[in-house]
């Protein structure tokens, strides 16, 4: 790839998060008017992207990126083929529209240009997400488009629901995230491949891999939870208390569609296998029913849309599990034709919302007049989505069916789930994009009006394209889909679906769904009855499951808090050496056993000393009758240390040791004095015995890890490289002092931090101790033996 094709697909992917900087200050500057300037910015990525069409169309990708960590093989790489440059046109070109809209809709808010910043970021998120190549670098933009809907759900944060929204996003598709990351390291341990451009090309590897299993599960539970399948859906219709703006951008072509484009990304090298074909049509098809079931229940514009996105992603995945080439085609169509009709809804509920005052479809009736556009843009919508001509969701639909159709026991239940789901959103549709607008307009609606253009001209145009695309399929095939499809099963794919009549099985089966369709939208109210008593009736949910959850994750945190900090010093110290004593017992024990214990060495006379001074010191320590005292004895460990390394020529060693010891000595001496301490030790024996034990295996497990190190083949590899450099480059002669200083400067200098610190807090202590004249407050004197 050239100079000039890299840098322009860098900027593309910096343009949102430019756009994000300049959005509050524009913002400032010309109010609501600056979403027309910041527009340009989306609009560009959407110029750029479609500058690559001509390398992309004809199957050949195009790949961009520099090192990011060498040593461990991770690039920031990004690759552009049919797929992903499908997204990024609908990222993009979306995204432009929810600008503009969001300028009106926001209009007058104290925080639009915040909120503008934060729709920018969340496109940049995703858009990097969609065109990363590097698994890594997926996974980085993964989690940001996480933290960045964090930000958006939870806008109106003073509202408790707008907080708990954001909350429970964040935890679901964050702890999704977790195992996708999980599952891309096994990916990159079991491949030895980093990219998705190289696992593309390595056919089989993963698949015939016995780790199989555990990168499809993980891989799945990032998917699942960020494209909302159950029972991980909850947290997509509560996602609804965002500004509309955020609703029609996250379920047109961004956040939730990001689950999707990792399975068709990954159908190639994880699909076609037994686990795969039964994994996503199960959870694919019981979250395209209890989806669209859910969306009948609700009276909210928003809510009913967001069970339908719900619904929809449903019926995207168990298409994408269904193993065919056919079903692969129709997901392509219907992800492209979602993308149109869901944006393009939302934003007309959200103009009905603005413009009339509520979202209440039984208070919606009679604004065909006062809302022309709107009504115009709600019925291009509506009539996409539920799957008739001349609209590009009827090639959706019809394709669909085409690839499910069949007699054996599969074929007949992934049928009847699409017709189904098709059916009750074909209600769905029209009671949001039809019902508010006909009827008689009551008093209450007397002062609807057509919002700005902003509000009116996204959905349009949508609407429109969605129009044209069904008119011009061969156009739409050839720009967005056939590249798409190819790109998701690893071959050319393309896609003959026309607006034209044809007998056969998909025809009575779209006919089925018009026709269930139309009896349930006109039964709306009875059947929202219905369903209402039933969900109620069965009471208990994930929704509620997942409040049970995190106050049992809360008291589980307080309780375990409240065993470990218990507040008492004893109580930490007995914890971390038994910690420590378990710790190196077992990783030697575990790791080849103990050491062998050698023969005790010839010393000469005065090793003998100094070991007799270490005696002395250890007996002064136990038979000692009050703390000062035994303070000081041990002590002595430390000078006979200090004497050893003299005697093994280390005097620089030794001088430190001493200091160390001096200043140790001194500092517990004088904190002990100012406590209330008793003078000497006077527990019973059962409180005794269990620390001597504690101390012994810490101890012995020291001195068994040390000798354990001694007896392993010495590697003087940092003692040549020293020697060698140590003169060359820090120009020292002597090695202990330039590691210190030069080599380990900054631990150096945090260790004196550390000590200065600690010297202080010590220091802080000791006055808080001590009253004014000096003297120990009395509450702290020490207690009489």
């Amino acid at each position: 790839m050239g100079d000039g094709a890299h840098q322009a697909g860098f900027i593309a992917l910096a343009l949102p998060f430019v756009a994000a900087l300049l959005a509050p200050a524009l913002t400032r500057l010309l109010r609501h008017h600056a979403a027309w300037i910041l527009a340009l910015f989306p609009a560009a990525i959407f110029a750029i992207v479609a500058g690559f069409a001509d390398p992309v169309l004809f199957a050949q990708p195009v790949l961009f990126g520099f090192d990011w960590i060498p040593d461990l093989s991770i690039r920031f790489a990004f690759r552009l083929d049919g797929l992903s440059f499908a997204f990024a046109l609908l990222i993009s070109g979306i995204g432009t529209l929810i600008v503009l809209y969001a300028g009106a809709y926001m209009a007058g808010h104290p925080h639009q240009g915040r909120f503008l910043s934060f729709i920018f970021l969340f496109m940049g998120a995703m858009l990097g997400l969609v065109l990363a190549d590097d698994l890594i670098t997926l996974f980085v933009y993964w989690e940001l488009t996480s933290i960045t809907s964090f930000l958006l759900i939870g806008f109106d944060h003073e509202r408790e629901a707008a907080r708990r929204g954001a909350i429970q996003a964040l935890v679901i598709t964050g702890g999704g995230g977790l195992l996708l990351l999980a599952g891309l390291i096994l990916i990159r341990e079991t491949s030895g491949l980093g990219t998705f451009s190289a696992l593309l090309g390595a056919g089989d590897v993963l698949r015939d891999s016995d780790l199989y299993m555990p990168i499809l599960l993980l891989v799945l539970g990032g998917a699942f939870t960020k494209s909302a399948q159950v029972p991980f859906h909850v947290w997509l219709p509560n996602a609804m208390e965002a500004p509309t703006p955020v609703s029609a951008y996250l379920h047109s072509a961004t956040m939730v569609k990001a689950g999707v484009y990792l399975l068709l990304r990954l159908n190639p090298v994880l699909g076609h296998t037994a686990l795969w074909e039964t994994i996503l049509p199960a959870f694919g098809g019981v979250t395209l029913i209890t989806g669209a079931l859910l969306a009948l229940k609700q009276r909210d514009l928003k809510l009913v849309l967001a069970y339908t996105t719900m619904a929809s992603l449903g019926l995207l995945v168990m298409l994408i599990g269904a193993g065919s080439h056919a079903a692969i085609e129709g997901a392509v169509l219907y992800l492209i034709a979602h993308s149109m009709f869901k944006g393009g809804l939302f934003m007309v509920a959200g103009s009905l919302d603005h413009g009339a005052g509520t979202r209440d479809i039984a208070s919606l009736r009679g604004l065909a007049g006062a809302m022309p556009v709107t009504f115009a843009a709600g019925l291009l919508g509506a009539l996409s989505m539920g799957g008739l001509p001349p609209l590009y969701g009827f090639l959706a639909k019809e394709e669909i069916y085409a690839a499910t159709a069949g007699l054996d026991v599969r074929a007949l239940l992934l049928t009847a789930a699409a017709v189904a789901g098709n059916a009750l959103m074909f209600s769905a549709a029209f009671l949001v994009g039809l019902k508010p607008f006909l009827g008689r307009r009551h008093d209450g609606l007397a002062h609807a009006h057509e919002g700005a253009p902003g509000l009116w001209i996204g959905p349009l145009l949508l609407g429109l394209a969605a129009l044209f695309a069904g008119l011009k399929p061969t156009l739409a095939h050839f720009a967005f889909a056939n590249p798409m499809a190819s790109a998701a099963l690893g071959s050319p794919a393309e896609i003959h679906a026309a607006v034209e009549f044809h007998w056969g099985a998909p025809l009575a089966l779209s006919l089925l769904t018009v026709a269930i369709g139309v009896a349930l939208y006109l039964g709306a109210r009875r059947v929202h009855d219905v369903l209402h008593g039933g969900f109620t009736a069965i009471g208990w949910g994930p929704d509620r499951g997942f409040d049970q959850a995190m106050r049992g994750l809360l008291r589980g945190a307080f309780l375990l808090t409240h065993r470990l900090q218990s507040g008492r010093l004893d109580y930490y110290m007995t914890t971390t050496f038994a910690v420590i004593a378990v710790a190196l017992l077992g990783s030697m024990a575990a790791g080849g056993g103990l050491p062998v214990l050698p023969a005790f060495p010839h010393l000469f006379f005065y090793e003998w000393t100094v070991l007799a001074i270490l005696v002395v010191g250890v007996v002064l320590v136990l038979i000692a009758k009050n703390r000062l005292t035994a303070i000081v004895s041990l002590g002595i460990q430390g000078f006979a240390i200090a004497l050893l390394f003299i005697l093994l020529g280390a005097p620089d060693l030794s001088f430190t040791q001493f200091m160390v010891e001096t200043l140790s000595v001194v500092v517990l001496a004088l904190v002990m004095t100012r406590l209330r301490l008793q003078r000497a030790d006077h527990r019973p024996w059962r409180e005794v015995l269990p620390d001597m034990a504690v101390a012994l295996a810490a101890g012995s497990g020291f001195g068994l890890f040390l000798l354990k190190v001694t007896q392993t083949p010495f590697d003087n590899a940092l003692t040549a490289f020293f020697g060698e450099y140590s003169r060359a480059i820090a120009h020292g002669r002597n090695v202990v002092n330039v590691i210190i200083v030069d080599f380990r400067g900054l631990d150096t200098m945090g260790e004196i931090a550390v000590v200065m610190t600690t010297g202080l807090a010590i220091l802080a202590l000791i006055r808080i101790r001590v009253g004014r004249r000096g003297e120990p407050h009395p509450d702290m004197a020490e207690a009489p033996e």
